[in-house]
C-alpha cells in the first residue's frame, strides 16, 4: 500500500495532496489556488454552525443540526411528476426517534449507505409529513460501529468556500485540513510593528483559526487579520506607484484660454458641467512637473473622449505629442474619427494618425515616420504602439481607453514612449462607485463622470418572461424592416449541462434557422478569429442582427442599432447590464433594451425591473453593489482579495489607517528594500490588480 507524504513546501502544487489529482488541481486554478499556500491563504467566506449532535426529539423546524443515528431505510427514488432523481432514507436515533431525510438528484448517496449502518447528518430542519421532521440534502458521514466515535467531518461548524462545478466545500475543508500541518512555513506579509499596533495575529494562527476555528470569536479574529493584510497589499502598492511616478517629472503643459475656446467653439455643442470641471481637473494636474496620474470613471456615452481631446489640444500648444491607445481595431477608428472632429478643423496643424496592426506595412511605416519625426501631433491606435520600433519626438500625454483591458506592463510600455514620464490619462466606462473607485484606483486621482450629454435618446427598458418572449422577436423584426440594427447577447459560447442558458453558437443558429431566416444574421465571441471584420460588418450595415457573448467588447458606437435584447438576463450584473444598455439608444430612433429571462422568479424579477426605473449607471451600481455586495460585483478571484477585505472597502476609516501603515513603511524603507515578502508580493500585486 502506497503512503501518501505532505509535500514539503508551499509552493508545491495542490495537485501533490492527497485525493486532489489533476482534475481537481484545474477546478481549484479556477478560484485563484494552485499552490498549497494559494489554498492555506484562502478562507471560508463564512460557516454553517449545526453544532453537537442532538435528539430528534430536541430538533426546531428551521433550525441548523447534527443528528447520528442508524439507517433503518434507504433506497433510490424517483419522483411521480418530474422524474427526479433522489435516495430517502429513514434514520432512527439512539432514543428511537426517526427523522426522514432525502438526498436529491444524489442516487449514489443509495449505495454509499446501507441498512444498519451508523451516520451522522447535519443540516436544515424541515416540518415533513404526519409530525416527523426531516433534512433535504444534508452532508453525512458514516460512522464507526462504536458508539464512542464522533463524527470527524460533518457537524459543529462546517465552512462555506466558493466553489466551481465538482468541487464542495467538505472536499476543499479535506484538503485544507491535510495542509494545515505547513501553515507554521507561512512568511508574515505584515511587518512586526503594524500587527503591533493594530493587535493583529500572526499570518499561520490566522490561517488554524480561519480555516478550524473553535467560536465565532476566531473567525472573526482570523478574517479580521487577513482583511488588513489584503488591503495592506494593495495600499503598499499604491504608496510605491505614486512614489514611483513623483520621482520621474514630466513636462509641465501651461495652461491658454485661448486654446481651450477655440477648442469648445470647433465642438458644435455645449460641454456638461461633469466635462467642465473634468477638463479643468486635468488641466491643473498638466500644469505640474509630478506626472498626471488620472481616472476618468463615467458612463457610456458621458464624454470623456471630448475630455481626452481638449487635453491632447493643450498638450499640442506646449509643444508636446499625445498618444491614446484603445483595446480593439474597431475602437481605435472610432476614436480617430472622433479626436479627428474634435480636433483637426479647430487647430490645423494638429495632425491625427492611426496606427494598427491590419495596416499595410507602407501605411505603417509613414505613421511611424510621422510620430518620431513630430510631424503628427496625435497617434491614436491598440497595442501596435507599444512596438520596439515606435517612437515619438516628444511624447507629453498618454490616454489608455478601458484602461482595465490593459496590463501594467502594457500600460508602462506606453508611458517608456515618452523622454520624460507623459501625464497620463486612463478612462473607464464602467461607472463606479466613488467609495471603491478611491479604493481599487487608490494610485490615481478621480474625475467622475456623473452627467449626460443633452440630446440621448433614452433607452426603454422592458423585462420579458419566456411566455412574452415572441414580442421581442417581433419588435427586433419591425426595427429592422424599419432599417435599424439589434445586438443579441448571450452568456455562454457554449451549451452547457451545468448552465441552463443560452449559448451564443446554438442561439445563433436558432434565430438564423427558425426566427430570422430572411435577415443577415452575425456571430461574434471571444473564440472567433474574424471578430474584427464581422463588428466592421456590423458597424457598416451589412450584419443587421448581432448575436455576441458577454465577453466580447460591443462598445462601438452604432448609431443604427436601436434594439439590445438580453438573454439570460438574470445572468448578469445591474452594471453590466446597464452597459450593454448604453450601446443602443445612440442615434435620433426610439431604442429598446429587452431583458429576457428564463427563471422569472420574484427575485430575479424585482432585480431586473430595477434597470426600468433607473437610469444612471452610478445609481445602478451602488445598488448591484448592495444586492450582490461589494466582492462579487467586482469580483474577488479577479483581485486576489478575500471577500472581508472586499467588505472592507466601504470603511473609509479602515482604508485610512492602512493607507496611513502602507506610507509609513515606505517612508522608513523606500522600495521596501528590507522587507523583501512585501517588495515581492507587491509587484505581483501590480499585475493582478487594474491598477497604471
Amino acid at each position: 500500500m502506497a503512503i501518501l507524504v505532505l509535500p514539503r513546501t508551499l509552493d508545491a502544487s495542490v495537485s501533490k495532496l492527497a485525493d486532489v489529482g489533476p482534475t481537481n488541481a484545474r477546478r481549484l486554478e479556477k478560484l485563484g489556488i494552485k499552490t498549497i499556500r494559494d489554498l492555506l491563504l484562502t478562507l471560508p467566506f463564512g460557516w454553517d454552525s449545526y453544532g453537537a449532535p442532538a435528539m430528534v426529539s430536541s430538533l426546531e423546524p428551521g433550525a441548523q443540526a447534527t443528528v447520528v443515528g442508524r439507517v433503518k431505510s434507504i433506497a433510490p427514488k424517483i419522483t411521480r411528476h418530474k422524474r427526479m432523481k433522489l435516495t430517502e432514507a429513514v434514520i432512527v436515533d439512539d432514543e428511537g426517534a426517526a427523522i426522514r431525510v432525502a438526498w436529491f438528484n444524489q442516487p449514489f448517496v443509495a449505495k454509499q449507505l446501507h441498512k444498519g449502518d451508523r451516520v451522522a447528518i447535519a443540516g436544515t430542519v424541515k416540518r415533513g409529513y404526519i409530525g416527523m421532521v426531516e433534512m433535504q440534502n444534508p452532508h453525512h458521514e458514516r460512522l464507526d460501529d462504536n458508539e464512542e466515535v464522533k463524527p470527524a467531518r460533518i457537524g459543529g461548524m462546517m465552512p462555506r468556500y466558493h466553489l466551481v462545478d465538482g468541487l464542495s466545500s467538505r472536499k476543499i475543508a479535506r484538503w485544507v485540513e491535510s495542509a494545515l500541518p505547513l501553515a507554521g512555513q507561512l512568511e508574515d506579509l505584515l511587518p512586526e510593528e503594524v500587527r503591533e499596533r493594530h493587535r493583529l495575529i500572526g499570518v499561520a494562527e490566522a490561517v488554524r483559526r480561519g480555516h478550524k476555528p473553535d467560536t465565532d470569536a476566531d473567525f472573526r479574529e482570523a478574517s479580521k487579520r487577513m482583511a488588513f493584510a489584503d488591503l495592506f497589499e494593495l495600499q503598499a502598492a499604491f504608496a510605491l506607484m505614486r512614489a514611483n511616478i513623483a520621482a520621474e517629472p514630466a513636462s509641465p503643459v501651461e495652461y491658454r484660454q485661448e486654446v481651450i475656446d477655440a477648442f469648445k467653439k470647433g465642438l458644435g455643442f455645449e460641454l456638461t458641467n461633469a466635462q467642465r470641471r473634468a477638463t479643468w481637473e486635468a488641466f491643473q494636474d498638466m500644469e505640474r512637473t509630478i506626472p498626471m496620474n488620472r481616472l476618468l470613471n463615467g458612463d457610456v456615452g458621458s464624454g470623456k473622449t471630448a475630455v481626452a481631446a481638449a487635453c491632447a489640444a493643450m498638450a499640442h500648444a506646449a509643444g508636446l505629442q499625445t498618444v491614446v491607445m484603445a483595446p480593439t481595431e474597431i475602437l481605435a477608428r472610432q476614436h480617430l474619427h472622433r479626436f479627428r472632429a474634435y480636433l483637426e478643423d479647430s487647430f490645423p496643424d494638429l495632425k491625427v494618425e492611426l496606427l494598427v496592426s491590419s495596416q499595410g506595412a507602407a501605411e505603417r511605416r509613414r505613421v511611424k515616420a510621422a510620430s518620431a519625426s513630430g510631424h503628427c501631433a496625435l497617434v491614436v491606435g491598440t497595442q501596435a504602439l507599444i512596438e520596439d520600433d515606435v517612437d515619438f519626438a516628444n511624447l507629453g500625454l498618454a490616454v489608455v481607453d478601458e484602461q482595465h483591458r490593459f496590463g501594467t506592463r502594457q500600460r508602462e510600455l506606453l508611458r517608456g514612449k515618452g523622454l520624460g514620464r507623459p501625464h497620463f490619462l486612463a478612462m473607464t466606462a464602467t461607472p463606479i462607485p466613488r467609495s471603491l473607485a478611491l479604493a481599487l484606483y487608490g494610485e490615481m486621482t478621480l474625475s467622475v463622470m456623473d452627467e449626460m450629454p443633452p440630446g440621448r435618446t433614452p433607452v426603454e427598458t422592458e423585462v420579458i418572461a419566456p411566455d412574452n418572449r415572441e414580442r421581442a422577436n417581433e419588435l427586433v423584426r419591425a426595427e429592422v424592416m424599419a432599417g435599424h440594427q439589434a445586438f443579441v447577447i448571450c452568456p455562454l459560447i457554449e451549451e452547457s449541462e451545468a448552465l441552463a442558458a443560452r449559448s451564443a453558437t446554438a442561439e445563433y443558429e436558432r434565430l438564423k434557422r427558425d426566427v430570422f431566416p430572411d435577415l443577415e444574421l452575425g456571430l461574434i465571441h471571444g473564440r472567433l478569429k474574424e471578430k474584427e471584420e464581422v463588428m466592421q460588418r456590423f458597424v457598416a450595415g451589412q450584419i443587421k442582427v448581432l448575436v455576441a457573448t458577454a465577453v466580447v467588447e460591443v462598445g462601438v458606437d452604432v448609431p443604427n442599432a436601436s434594439v439590445m435584447m438580453i438573454e439570460g438576463a438574470e445572468r448578469f450584473g445591474l452594471a453590466q447590464l446597464h452597459q450593454f444598455r448604453g450601446r443602443v439608444g445612440r442615434g435620433a430612433a426610439k431604442s429598446w433594451c429587452l431583458l429576457l429571462t428564463d427563471d422569472p422568479n420574484e427575485y430575479n424579477i424585482s432585480r431586473l425591473s430595477l434597470l426600468t426605473r433607473i437610469r444612471d449607471g452610478f445609481k445602478l451600481a451602488e445598488e448591484d453593489m448592495r444586492i450582490r455586495g461589494m466582492g462579487e460585483l467586482m469580483g474577488p478571484r479577479q483581485h486576489g482579495m478575500s471577500d472581508v477585505a472586499m467588505a472592507s472597502l466601504q470603511q473609509p476609516e479602515l482604508l485610512s489607517e492602512v493607507r496611513q501603515e502602507a506610507e509609513r513603511i515606505l517612508e522608513s524603507d523606500p522600495g521596501f528594500e528590507r522587507h523583501a515578502l512585501l517588495k515581492a508580493t507587491v509587484a505581483r500585486r501590480l499585475e493582478l490588480t487594474s491598477i497604471s
